[in-house]
């Protein structure tokens, strides 16, 4: 009886799915084409590409990186490796694992109040891509974490009982053996990121700009918030319609390259440990 409840629930979502998927991909991949790709929006996105929207999508995420990859593996590997199991200690974790649920546009409107307000950096690709660097900061330190955790305890010993520091074991033993889960759940944040639209429909993100990027202090133009105008703001909602399914499924092929690099980061280590 369980197994056929799950197997039914499991098959209902895939139908689903499947459905969704089949009716961006019949819609989407009449317009699909290079020049979609590579044209700039003219004629108030009524005709012409998306490369202003993917351009912008590519920088948020690469600034999205520099942000959370650096702090939130730094922050794991104490919390694992030096901190003392206390009430502290146990608390961070907590919250880290609380702000993991935290709605996105919440992380927005923080955004909106620090970067864009407090710190002065307006409205910019700057301030939307250190917002989504806050929002992608508890992923990382959670799956980092979880991956220093798969690592023996033992192989940390034997690091020590040969003589290496406590830094030298993390930096020589463990850091390599949990490198797989740490990309992994890297990859698998930042393609969260590069999906949302709530933390940037805040911080920067723009309805129409004519040209390419420029600078970090602009406002820009992103696929998810381009996909977002094109199909329940724009004044001519019924002509933008197929590039809207176009925009979708770039998009949906953008996030599942994102994941398939993971899963083969993934395989490719193990295979490599065996």
């Amino acid at each position: 009886m369980e197994w056929s409840t799950l197997l039914l629930s499991t098959g209902l979502v895939c139908f689903f799915l499947c459905v969704i998927l089949y009716d961006i991909f019949s819609k989407g991949s009449a317009i699909l084409s290079w020049d979609f790709v590579t044209k700039l929006p003219t004629n108030g996105m009524t005709q012409g590409g998306i490369l202003t929207p993917m351009i912008g999508t590519v920088f948020l995420t690469l600034i999205t990186a520099l942000f959370s990859i650096p702090f939130g593996v730094c922050c794991a590997i104490y919390l694992n490796e030096y901190a003392e199991n206390t009430w502290l200690t146990r608390t961070i974790r907590a919250s880290i694992r609380n702000l993991s649920g935290v709605p996105s546009i919440i992380y927005g409107l923080f955004g909106l109040a620090l970067f864009v307000q407090a710190l002065s950096l307006g409205t910019s690709i700057l301030a939307a891509g250190l917002t989504l660097g806050l929002l992608s900061l508890p992923y990382i330190i959670t799956t980092t974490e979880e991956a220093l955790l798969r690592i023996p305890r033992s192989m940390r010993e034997a690091a020590l009982a040969v003589g290496a520091t406590k830094f030298e074991s993390i930096k020589d033993v463990v850091l390599p053996a949990a490198l797989p889960g740490i990309l992994t759940g890297i990859v698998l944040t930042l393609s969260r990121a590069a999906g949302e639209t709530a933390p940037i429909l805040f911080t920067g993100a723009a309805f129409y700009i004519t040209n390419s990027f420029g600078s970090l202090s602009q406002e820009f133009m992103a696929l998810p918030y381009h996909l977002y105008m094109l199909s329940t703001q724009h004044q001519s909602i019924e002509e933008v319609r197929p590039i809207a399914y176009g925009t979708a499924l770039v998009l949906i092929i953008v996030v599942f390259l994102m994941n398939l690099t993971a899963f083969y980061i993934r395989y490719k280590f193990r295979n490599n440990e065996k």
